[in-house]
C-alpha cells in the first residue's frame, strides 16, 4: 500500500454562492482546497502527503524542487519541510537572477521558513530536471540525503492526492453536503504542471464525480499539456490498478492571459468582482484564470465542481495591480 502523511486538513468544504453562479453563468460548487492548511494551503499539499511520505521513508534530510519566483508548490514544499524537520532547496525562475525579485508573497514565506533559494533564468529553467539532479549530487557529496520533487509535485505518486480528493468529494455528495447533488456535469480547475489534472481526471472517473474534467491551462498550450497529463496518468494508473489509464481531461489554452503569472485586465476585473460579490478570493496565476475560463466557456456545464487550488500569497504579490483595479 502506498504510504501517505496527513499534512492536509481534509475534508475541505464544498461551497456555493448564488452571486457566483450569476457571475459565472452556471451552478458552481467550489471545492475549497484553499483551506487545506495555513501557510501551505492549496492543492500542492495533497501531493506532498504522498511525496513527503516517500522522502521520509527513504531517510531524506533535504527536499529539492523548483518553480517560478512566486511558486505555490515551492512555498508549500518549504513549509512542509520545516514542519517535518527537513531542509528545502528551491530553484526559482526569475528574469534576472543578478537582481532578485522583491521578497513578497510566496517568496517571503519561503525565506521565513528557512528555505535556501537559488534563482535561475528562464533559459536554465528549461533544463530544470537536470539542474535539480545536479543540486542533488552536490548536496549528496556533503552527506545530505536528497529527495527531488518535480515541478508542481506532478508525477504519478503526487497525483494520487487528487484521486483521494475525488474520493473525498464522493463521500461529501453521498452525505448530502451539496444540497442533494449526486454528481456534476464537469470538474474545472487550473492547470500549471499537469498533476492535479491527472489525479482529478482519474478520480472523477473512478468515483463518478463528473463525466468530464476541464483543465484550464495557465501556461504552455494544449498540445503540451495533453502529452504531460497523459504521461502522469500512466504513472498514476501504474500505482493503482483500479484507475482507468485511458481517462483524459479536456485542456483549454484560451485563457492563459498575457503570460504565466500575469492576468489580463479583464481577468483582474473578474477577480475583483468575484471578491466583491461573494467574498471568495482568487489568485491571478491559477484560480482567477481558471474560473474566468469557465465563465467564458461556450458549451458551459449546467452544474460544475470548481477546484479552488489556493494561491492567495500570489495575489498579495501583485498588490499594486489589484489596488489600482480595486480603488480606481
Amino acid at each position: 500500500m502506498t504510504k501517505k502523511l496527513t499534512l492536509a486538513h481534509v475534508p475541505t468544504p464544498l461551497w456555493r454562492h448564488d452571486r457566483l453562479d450569476a457571475l459565472v453563468g452556471c451552478e458552481v460548487w467550489v471545492k475549497r482546497d484553499d483551506l487545506t492548511a495555513s501557510g501551505a494551503a492549496g492543492n500542492k499539499i495533497r501531493k506532498l502527503d504522498y511525496l513527503a511520505a516517500e522522502a521520509l521513508e527513504r531517510g531524506a534530510t533535504t527536499l529539492v524542487t523548483c518553480g517560478g519566483q512566486q511558486s505555490n508548490h515551492a512555498r508549500a514544499t518549504a513549509i512542509v519541510a520545516a514542519e517535518l524537520g527537513l531542509r528545502a532547496v528551491l530553484l526559482l525562475r526569475t528574469v534576472n537572477p543578478e537582481t532578485p525579485p522583491p521578497v513578497v508573497g510566496n517568496l517571503l514565506l519561503d525565506y521565513l521558513v528557512g528555505a535556501e533559494v537559488r534563482f535561475i533564468t528562464p533559459v536554465q529553467y528549461r533544463e530544470r530536471d537536470a539542474l535539480m539532479a545536479g543540486v542533488a549530487r552536490e548536496l549528496s557529496a556533503r552527506d545530505e540525503r536528497v529527495y527531488v520533487i518535480p515541478e508542481g509535485g506532478s508525477n504519478g505518486l503526487g497525483s494520487l492526492g487528487y484521486v483521494d480528493a475525488m474520493a473525498e468529494v464522493r463521500a461529501q455528495l453521498d452525505s448530502g453536503l451539496a444540497d442533494g447533488t449526486r454528481s456534476f456535469d464537469a470538474v474545472v480547475h487550473a492547470c500549471g504542471s499537469g498533476g492535479t489534472a491527472a489525479g482529478t481526471t482519474l478520480g472523477a472517473r473512478k468515483y463518478g464525480i463528473a463525466p468530464v474534467t476541464h483543465a484550464m491551462a495557465v501556461c504552455d498550450d494544449r498540445a503540451y499539456f495533453d502529452a504531460v497529463i497523459a504521461r502522469i496518468i500512466g504513472e498514476t494508473a501504474a500505482l493503482d490498478g483500479s484507475l482507468d489509464a485511458h481517462a483524459r481531461p479536456v485542456v483549454h489554452d484560451a485563457w492563459r492571459g498575457p503570460a504565466y503569472g500575469l492576468p489580463s485586465a479583464e481577468q483582474i476585473a473578474f477577480i475583483v468582482e468575484v471578491a466583491r460579490q461573494t467574498g471568495l478570493l482568487l489568485d491571478p496565476v491559477y484560480t482567477g484564470k481558471a474560473l474566468f475560463g469557465l465563465s467564458r466557456l461556450e458549451d458551459k456545464p449546467k452544474r460544475a465542481l470548481f477546484l479552488h487550488t489556493g494561491g492567495i500569497p500570489g495575489l498579495l504579490a501583485q498588490a499594486e495591480a489589484f489596488a489600482a483595479a480595486s480603488l480606481g
